[in-house]
């Protein structure tokens, strides 16, 4: 006997669930799986992140407007600067803080692929 199949679903923005949190930030879940995490960041205009990672999960994000600033590496030296219509992809257990150097607002799509707790707070980067 075959076991059922999932169903393509839909979620919609009233449907979005609150994510793991990042003070700074403001993540909405829209689907998430043993394997897989995805849905909409928002970053106020000059506002900035705290410091964490994505522990097993690597994760792309697509920039939808305003921009991001993603600081990682050393002190927090490694700087990628991205705006709408960019692609960002962060690996695995990287350290890093994101921020919002424009005067609009950030949205982002983020999807991560991998497993476990998907979103760890720490003080800083090595």
């Amino acid at each position: 006997m075959e076991a059922p199949r999932e169903q393509v679903r839909m979620v919609r923005p009233a449907d979005r669930t609150p994510g793991p949190s990042t003070p700074g930030m403001e993540r909405q879940q829209a689907f998430s799986s043993a394997e897989m995490w995805s849905g909409f960041v928002r970053t106020d205009a000059g506002m900035a992140s705290g410091w964490h990672h994505h522990g097993d999960y690597e994760t792309v994000i697509y920039v939808l407007t305003g921009a991001l600033k993603m600081e990682s590496g050393p002190g927090g030296s490694q700087v990628v600067e991205a705006g709408p219509g960019d692609f960002v992809r962060v690996p695995k257990g990287v350290v890093h803080r994101e921020s919002n150097p424009s005067a609009v607002i950030a949205d982002l799509v983020v999807v991560r692929a991998g497993s476990g707790e998907s979103t760890f707070n720490v003080d800083g980067p090595d």
